[in-house]
């Protein structure tokens, strides 16, 4: 490659760095003196013993200067208020070839140096303009196709992008995910929106490589493929040598990824279109041929700083920098066109600015386009809920024929059988969904042959065998990444979370993937699932805080999560319905606690009287999202709001209170946690003369707040009231665990604050 002329001026240390790679590319043009090469047709090599054609050169050069100038054009109109974002792609182009070795219809997870790969898709189907798309994603236009403005992202629902923001690594789990569900359709008689030999793409930066979340979905492709499995993901690193200003050791990727079993690695040159071709070629047929992870190492550089915000010359020597601008891979582009006489220096120079005046022209068009401005735009698609429909869905019953089977027989369904605890309601309720619904899954820790911890899930495998029921690896992140990727193929996971403290591990996997697909995508693309969580606490000491935890805040702050948590097994099973029927219907994202100490709990009051055992619902009855339970209506000397535990610990506070205050005492079971029924609450405490608020999360993060607050403002707030809640801190083992949770003592001792 020709040595790059640098002008003197460059060497100033306040010289804009873009403004310096934009002028590199024009002199090298201009000074290039190589040899020029006759010109071949549109399908011969572009250069002698390239696998990359002549006219798919010309396609990826074109892709490449898109990328280049939309970073510049960005980098131009952030200080005007025109464009919000200027993380950029420079140095990246090269994985356009990627774009254009894999199919429009192989789902495509892309960090966010991808504007040569976005360029280059945009090419799969005819009409489509990447310019003017990527020029509203930039302007943040209610408008842009991607997220209507939501977030600059790399976006396409045609073109199979599903969009990410600035993630560190993890869509890796739910890109193996979706390569694993890909597979797993046809097991199950699935029909894909794809192509059934598609593969799953997954880009991310050689810095991301060393994160958690992306370790583990390394670790889990490989446990995939070892045990024979079809994986068909290609992790792309794009290896630019430097995460923000940290540099990554020479040779780490390689050395680290090189010898990985299971994990099949490949080496292509992102600087060098004729010579990094065939080389990612290579890798994709490997992928889609063997069903089996790929990893693809990527060069890149990385020119023009992390972002707009970022000046390397404060922490960069000019030397280094210099350096790092001779590696610009539209320079060895540009020598390509040149040398292969497909481009003269007039010509070539002509389209370099021809694309910059396409690229700013979008942009001063987007800057007029119309961008969100009212919090009910900005809001729609976060947590679509159409009630009607979901009611419909959740009351459908012309699966009869396929339940029986599931059970066992008519005379076996659970509605003929007597009442039953929490723990058994729960599986009737599962094998019910899994025969309403064949596209279900259910999956997780010990679940199939065991029947989990509890046993709630016993049976399910021997009804719906290992393709539907089955084991994971003891990894929650990849638990909730699979879920994601079976949802976006079509299917409807359900995941189980084994405990609620073992969520933890795993929370940006809901939080920051699955819950915001919807909003970011502006409710083009939906993963509905519907987690179960083993979760709370009371199981008389047993395992401490692992196993008695109630942070249930870090799922209540979780924006668009449904989160539900039923006392009673009828109420269990009516619950499931409704939320099936909104991952179904709205696609949304459910969280089901199930709280362990109630699993096998028969009695309230007394030792044998089987009073917290119900019937089964039959089907045809579902819940409405949000609807509370109340006990003893009429009763409104003290009101007392609660949920999970609390509940038939209220009913039998409620007794004491009654027989030694006169009280007569209503219990509010809230049922739904998130959202909030804040109607609900205001219209229950009303009436109330009295209010106690049971909690059993923590002081200061628990249920309770959003309970008082829903209170206050619904204009109860004179009301008496006292809240009767966990204490902050961990859950300490045995006996001692029952000191820092509320108990019956607790409410009563509230309830004679109140008189």
């Amino acid at each position: 490659m020709t040595a790059i002329p640098y002008p003197i001026s460059a060497r100033h240390k306040g010289f804009n760095r873009a403004e310096i790679v934009d002028q590199n590319f024009n002199e090298f043009v201009q000074l290039w003196q190589g040899d020029v090469h006759a010109p071949q047709g549109d399908h011969s090599p572009v250069l002698p013993g390239s696998a990359l054609d002549a006219k798919g050169f010309r396609e990826l050069l074109e892709s490449q200067l898109i990328s280049r100038h939309l970073d510049l054009m960005a980098r131009v109109l952030r200080v005007q208020n025109k464009v919000f974002y200027t993380i950029g792609s420079s140095g990246h182009e090269g994985n356009a070839m990627v774009a254009r070795l894999t199919r429009h219809t192989d789902p495509a997870f892309l960090h966010y140096r991808s504007g040569g790969f976005m360029a280059e898709r945009f090419r799969k189907l005819p009409g489509m303009d990447p310019v003017m798309d990527s020029a509203l994603s930039f302007a943040a236009s209610k408008e842009d196709p991607a997220s209507g403005g939501r977030h600059k992202v790399w976006g396409s629902k045609p073109l199979w992008v599903l969009p990410q923001t600035s993630t560190i690594a993890s869509h890796l789990p739910k890109a193996l995910g979706t390569a694993i569900a890909i597979e797993q359709a046809r097991r199950i008689g699935h029909k894909l929106p794809i192509p059934d030999d598609s593969i799953a793409i997954c880009s991310f930066g050689d810095a991301s490589s060393n994160h958690a979340t992306a370790q583990t979905a390394f670790n889990a492709a490989a446990w995939t493929a070892y045990q024979k499995l079809p994986a068909p993901v290609l992790y792309v690193c794009e290896d630019n040598g430097i995460g923000i200003s940290v540099k990554t050791p020479t040779g780490w990727v390689a050395n680290n990824f090189r010898h990985r079993a299971d994990l099949d690695y490949f080496f292509a040159d992102g600087l060098d279109l004729a010579e990094g071709y065939a080389q990612v070629q290579q890798a994709v047929e490997h992928c889609r041929h063997t069903r089996r992870p790929t990893f693809l190492h990527l060069r890149t550089t990385r020119v023009m700083g992390h972002a707009g915000t970022d000046f390397e010359i404060e922490w960069r020597s000019v030397e280094e920098l210099f350096a790092v601008e001779a590696s610009d891979p539209l320079l060895r582009s540009a020598e390509i066109a040149l040398s292969s006489g497909l481009y003269t220096k007039e010509s070539l120079l002509a389209l370099y600015e021809a694309t910059r005046k396409r690229c700013f022209a979008a942009a001063e068009d987007a800057d007029r386009r119309p961008r969100l401005t009212s919090l009910a735009d900005v809001m729609k698609p976060l947590a679509p809920y159409t009630p009607a429909e979901v009611k419909a869905e959740a009351e459908r019953t012309d699966y009869q024929e396929r339940r029986v089977a599931a059970f066992g027989g008519d005379d076996k369904v659970p509605e003929k059988q007597p009442p039953r605890h929490l723990a058994i309601q729960i599986g009737q309720a599962l094998h019910d969904m899994m025969a309403k619904y064949p596209e279900s899954l259910l999956f997780g820790e010990d679940v199939a042959q065991k029947g989990g911890v509890y046993t709630v899930t016993k049976g399910l495998h021997k009804a719906f065998k290992n393709s539907r029921v089955f084991n994971t690896l003891l990894d929650e992140t990849i638990i909730l990444g699979l879920a994601q990727g079976y949802a976006n193929m079509g299917m409807l996971p359900i995941p189980e979370i084994q405990y609620l403290a073992y969520f933890h591990n795993a929370c940006d996997q809901i939080r920051g993937e699955a819950a915001s697909l919807q909003f970011f995508s502006n409710d083009q693309y939906r993963n509905p699932i519907v987690m179960r969580v083993a979760s709370l606490g009371y199981q008389k000491g047993f395992g401490g805080h692992f196993h008695n935890d109630n942070s249930i805040a870090a799922l209540r702050d979780i924006p668009g999560l449904v989160v539900g948590c039923a006392s009673r097994g009828d109420d269990a099973a009516n619950m499931l319905r409704t939320m099936m029927a909104l991952a179904k219907v709205d696609g949304r994202v459910c969280a089901f606690l199930e709280p362990i100490a109630l699993y096998m709990t028969k009695d309230l009051y007394e030792a044998g009287d089987g009073q917290w055992q119900f019937d089964y619902p039959a089907p045809g009855q579902a819940m409405t999202l949000s609807e509370g339970r109340v006990y003893h209506e009429q009763a409104n000397d003290l009101v007392v709001f609660t949920f999970g535990n609390g509940v038939p610990m209220a009913l039998r506070a409620a007794r004491s209170i009654e027989a030694e205050l006169g009280w007569q005492v209503r219990v509010v079971d809230l049922r739904w946690l998130a959202p909030l029924n804040n109607a609900f609450i205001a219209e229950q405490a009303k009436s109330a003369k009295r209010i106690i608020v049971l909690d059993e999360g923590r002081r200061s993060a628990g249920v309770g707040e959003g309970v008082i607050t829903a209170i206050v403002e619904g204009g109860s707030g004179a009301t008496p009231l006292q809240r009767v809640v966990g204490e902050d801190t961990y859950t300490p083992l045995a006996g001692a665990a029952l000191l820092v949770l509320p108990g019956e003592a607790d409410v009563v001792a509230a309830a004679r604050k109140l008189g």
